[in-house]
């Protein structure tokens, strides 16, 4: 009888490299693994030889960054979901689209069960684990890194020694650094001095994508973007997919010290982490859309959608995004798109996205209106008839307690 098959989520780190052997080992499974490129780079270089060193039955290198880009993140940009005001959700954002990827895999090759390399600790698990059950609640879910009875290792050194004790000799070393995720969207930085929130981020040594703005160039570098629909076209004058617009404000927001959030968050399972985020093409991305949106949706609309934002950056962070509520928060959000088509102009300036003028067909800034003359559309005199009704309510109030003897708490 042939053995049982498990999807493994392969990066080809040092965890789930020793995943591979410690399947086969203690559960006698045949190991499938799936990378999943959604923007790591030169970090998948080697893999395949790597995964078959390991004992792996067979490896999936699966490209999903524009799939990751048009179905994950544009949603969110078109939302503006931020996370506690400054997390742009690069992880948060890309593990349903792992999980879903891991799943069809999953299906494809008949496996029984998923296995994931994230911690007990994190937020990464629940994302993960919670795309799994809303697509396919029959697979077993396998997470090492909680089952402490099978799972013995306590550090880098023990996996490490376990991978040779194996014949697998990798080239992993017991130097430190920082434990890092990186997409298309964004790389977060986690651990050595980040640990102590009193400490200063070393950026000299972290930065990945960019530089700090007290090393950006001294001179302003000017931007165009285009926007159909509250999705982004162009930059400069170059129509691109958004895979590559993405990769190209990378570059030019990394060069200008843009996107750098040092933050403590607060994660689902309970606890305050602390992590840097280079996030340059992101941050520019959703300042340039929130500057087309400012001209063209109406106030009470914006006041929804900046509560409806908020909370789909909770529910994504949370790992639910393939339930109702995240489906009817994107409806809400698309239907106030419609209209959010545009050019942008703006300046990065070391660390910083100057305004340099926005322009749509569909703006709703009427000159006349907001200049001192107003034109015909407003009467000053109508003014004071709106205040006294605005402010009744303020008025007869101030009247009855005073009619009743009450001191006036304002005074």
């Amino acid at each position: 009888m042939a053995n049982e098959k498990v999807v493994l989520a392969y990066s080809g780190g040092l965890d789930t490299t020793a995943i591979i052997p410690w399947l086969k080992e203690n559960f006698g499974y045949e190991v499938i693994c799936v990378c999943i490129d959604c923007g790591q780079g030169n970090e998948l270089d080697g893999l395949e030889e790597r995964a078959r060193l390991s004992g792996a039955a067979k490896l999936y290198i699966e490209d999903i960054n524009d799939d990751f880009a048009e179905n994950y993140i544009m949603p969110c940009v078109k939302a503006g979901a931020v996370y506690e005001n400054k997390y742009l959700l690069g992880t948060s954002m890309a593990r349903p689209a792992i999980a879903k990827k891991l799943v069809e895999i999953a299906r494809k090759e008949g496996a029984s069960a998923v296995c994931h390399g994230a911690t007990g600790k994190g937020n990464d698990q629940i994302r993960f684990e919670l795309g799994v059950k809303a697509l396919a609640p029959d697979l077993k879910i396998i997470a090492p890194w909680r089952m402490t009875d099978v799972w013995k290792f306590q550090s880098r050194e023990d996996e490490i020694a376990y991978c040779k004790s194996k014949g697998i000799h990798l080239p992993f070393d017991h130097s430190e650094s920082y434990s890092r995720d990186r997409n298309l969207w964004h790389i977060s930085h986690e651990g050595l001095e980040l640990e102590d929130p009193a400490s200063a981020p070393n950026y000299d040594h972290m930065l990945v994508l960019g530089v700090t703005p007290e090393k950006a160039p001294d001179k302003a570098e000017e931007v165009t973007m285009t926007f159909e629909k509250g999705v982004p076209t162009s930059v400069n004058g170059k129509k691109m997919k958004a895979a590559d617009i993405i990769r190209e404000l990378n570059v030019l927001g990394g060069r200008n010290g843009i996107g750098i959030v040092d933050i403590v968050e607060n994660r689902v399972v309970g606890m305050k982490s602390r992590g840097v985020y280079e996030t340059p093409g992101g941050t520019i991305l959703m300042e340039a859309h929130a500057q087309l949106e400012e001209l063209v949706l109406d106030r009470a609309t914006l006041e929804e959608k900046k509560i409806l934002g908020e909370k789909l950056a909770q529910v994504v962070y949370e790992g639910k995004w393939f339930t109702p509520l995240c489906d009817a928060i994107k409806a809400f959000v698309d239907v106030t798109q419609e209209y959010v088509t545009g050019e942008v102009k703006f300046r990065l300036y070391k660390g910083n996205i100057i305004k340099a003028g926005t322009t749509s067909p569909y703006s709703l800034y009427n000159e006349s209106l907001a200049s001192f003359t107003t034109g015909d559309l407003y009467d000053h005199h109508d003014a004071s008839g709106f205040i006294t009704l605005f402010g009744l309510p303020l008025k007869v109030r101030a009247m009855k307690m005073l009619e009743a003897g009450v001191k006036n708490p304002y005074q």
